[in-house]
């Protein structure tokens, strides 16, 4: 199966994502932020290294017991001494198993809070890539990126910490003993087996991986598929394509399920290699002690230590294997999650960039070219003025640059040649966020979040308070609206604010732009969806939020910018016409050929809903 190029993040090319993400991981344990978990984390290594060394050392006061019952010494010196022995290895035994436990109970907020550090961060790097990024990566399956890697991060830690390190650590402990107090021999089958349990693990787990990420791919295509959906039920019943979508819905599925069951039967193969691996080394280790104990070399109790000994060392190879399976695969997903946050924007401040200061919202387009990615159209040479307080009109055929030119206002994109000026400074100069504070964008279509009425008006000024948010709905025609609700503000519109109608969330959108107060207020055909009369509820709320701004719009209903003081008329990225209403309809081109088309030549004061901003402007 192959990637789907707008789910995919790149890593860069990194010849050791494996060693690199890991090193990227931990690093996080030392950020200024987790300065407070300092100690706890020093306290977590010494009892994880504390319980290591004691479940090492609790099999030889077992074997120590034992020899002491099997000595033939009286039983009153055999009863003291063997329960002491037992006593130490019950000690040692529970102490090895209590500290782990100890230790993950003041840890976990330290994991949690080191996930929830990468988390934000990533969640915050990737808000702030370009909308070029945005626009060619699905929402659902960038979120799932996000979540696979904080939760991989956070089991990444766990287990390189308190699992693979300490199990190493206890074998090279329990090699030492065995060595010391029993015999070479034992330390070498021990360590050959562990060495041949993690090769055949190695081995397996790289094979299991290649399907990991196929499947990793299948999933994020299934979230995405089922994300769309749901997110866009309304066309989907629109079209009648609940049946369409539920058969793409059931083939992802399908996909999904084949990887799913080539990945659980892999790893059946992997557990049953494990499995024997470790039971041969077990035996072969039992009858050497065996042979030793019958040669009179070892005593019973020896061979009750060394079994006991390896079993411990052997039964977090358990673990190991589904720890390093799950590092493994692990990796798959906070590779991305690091290649995200590795995405460079191709729209970023300079590094002198200073705050944007409005004055009068004078904006001006110098030479302006620019062309979208993958396309072969886009603007050409495009150069206009528009003073402050004043009244533009932009429009054209579709495709023909008007939204762009709203977009590059934004600073969405930069255009490779020709300079933005907005109050005499270069748009690539100052600071994007105060910039966009200083537009104030009505869409087309007003997508809401699914909160309240309050969350969604005051999102323009999350400062404000409710006599500001109501004074801005009732500026926008929406006073009445709200009053109407039992919950007032506090109502909630629905996924996207499906719960309002077109209108109500048009003038939500406008309430937004009054809050804000910007200098300049971009409409991007604010009312082409709407009907005739929630059309004119609408003007009436626009011509509230034009007041004393410089206002932009892009409109496909030549009536609302009939009184503009500057209509552009674009086509094919080109301005071919600029003028007022009345000049471009002597001109008799395109403009006027729309116009006709439009209206039929009837009077245009029938449709001016927005003449009174040119009188305003006047004034």
């Amino acid at each position: 199966m192959r990637s789907d190029p707008a789910d995919d993040i790149e890593t860069k090319g990194d010849p050791a994502p494996f060693a690199r993400s890991v090193g990227r991981m931990f690093a996080v344990l030392f950020r200024p932020e987790m300065r407070k978990w300092r100690f706890r984390i020093a306290l977590a290594f010494l009892l994880t290294v504390a319980a290591k060394g004691l479940s090492v050392i609790a099999p030889v006061f077992m074997g120590e017991g034992i020899n002491k019952l099997t000595e033939g010494a009286g039983l009153e010196a055999a009863g003291a001494s063997f329960v002491i022995f037992f006593v130490l290895f019950a000690l040692a035994r529970f102490s090895s198993n209590a500290l782990p436990a100890i230790r993950d109970a003041f840890f976990t907020v330290v994991t949690q809070d080191a996930q929830r550090i990468i988390t934000v961060d990533a969640f915050r790097h990737a808000q702030h890539l370009d909308l070029q990024f945005h626009l060619t990566r699905r929402s659902g399956a960038l979120n799932r990126i996000i979540e696979r890697g904080a939760t991989a991060m956070e089991y990444l830690l766990r287990f390189l910490a308190f699992n693979i390190g300490p199990t190493l650590v206890e074998l090279v402990l329990a090699s030492i003993v065995l060595a010391t107090l029993y015999g070479i021999q034992f330390s070498i089958a021990a360590i050959i087996t562990v060495a041949v349990y993690a090769a055949w693990t190695i081995a397996v787990t790289e094979w299991r991986n290649r399907q990991r990420r196929v499947f990793n791919e299948a999933d994020t295509r299934l979230r995405g598929i089922a994300l769309d959906t749901m997110s866009n039920f309304e066309t989907v019943k629109s079209f009648a394509a609940e049946n369409r979508e539920s058969d793409r819905y059931d083939g992802a599925v399908r996909e999904y399920n084949r990887h799913y069951v080539n990945i659980m039967q892999s790893l059946s193969v992997l557990n049953g290699g494990q499995e024997l691996i470790m039971t041969a080394g077990l035996l072969a280790v039992a009858i050497m002690a065996g042979h030793g104990a019958l040669n009179g070399n070892m005593q019973a109790g020896d061979v009750t230590a060394i079994i006991l000994m390896l079993v411990n060392i052997y039964r977090p190879l358990n673990i190991l294997g589904w720890a390093w399976r799950e590092i493994k695969q692990g990796t798959v997903d906070i590779e991305k999650l690091f290649g995200l946050m590795d995405k460079e924007p191709t729209v970023k401040d300079a590094p002198d960039a200073k705050p944007f200061v409005p004055s009068g919202g004078e904006i001006r387009f110098e030479n302006v070219s620019f062309t979208h990615e993958g396309r072969q159209d886009g603007l050409s040479d495009i150069t206009f003025s528009a003073p402050g307080g004043s009244f533009i009109g932009v429009v054209g055929p579709s495709g023909a640059g008007k939204s762009t030119i709203l977009k590059l206002l934004f600073r969405f994109y930069d255009p490779p040649s020709g300079r933005i000026l907005i109050d005499g400074q270069d748009a690539r100069s100052v600071k994007q966020e105060s910039l966009r504070a200083a537009l104030g964008l009505v869409p087309q279509e007003v997508v809401l979040f699914n909160d309240t009425l309050r969350f969604n008006i005051g999102y323009a000024n999350p400062d404000a308070d409710d006599d500001a948010i109501m004074e801005a709905a009732r500026r926008a025609q929406l006073g009445e609206f709200i009053d109407s609700l039992p919950e007032g503000l506090e109502t909630r519109v629905g996924e996207r604010g499906l719960k309002l109608s077109g209108g109500e969330k048009q003038r939500v959108g406008v309430a937004r732009a009054i809050l804000l107060n910007p200098p300049v207020l971009i409409l991007d055909e604010a009312t082409s969806s709407l009907d005739s009369s929630t059309e004119e509820e609408v003007q009436a709320a626009l011509k509230e939020a034009a007041k004393g701004r410089t206002t932009i719009a892009v409109a496909h209903r030549l009536s609302t910018i009939s009184n503009a003081d500057l209509i552009l008329v674009l086509e094919q990225g080109k301005i071919i016409e600029r003028g007022a209403h009345a000049d471009l309809l002597a001109l008799d081109g395109l403009y006027a050929s729309l116009w006709r088309r439009q209206t039929g030549d009837r009077d245009q004061s029938d449709l001016d809903p927005l003449a009174p901003i040119a009188t305003r402007v006047a004034e």
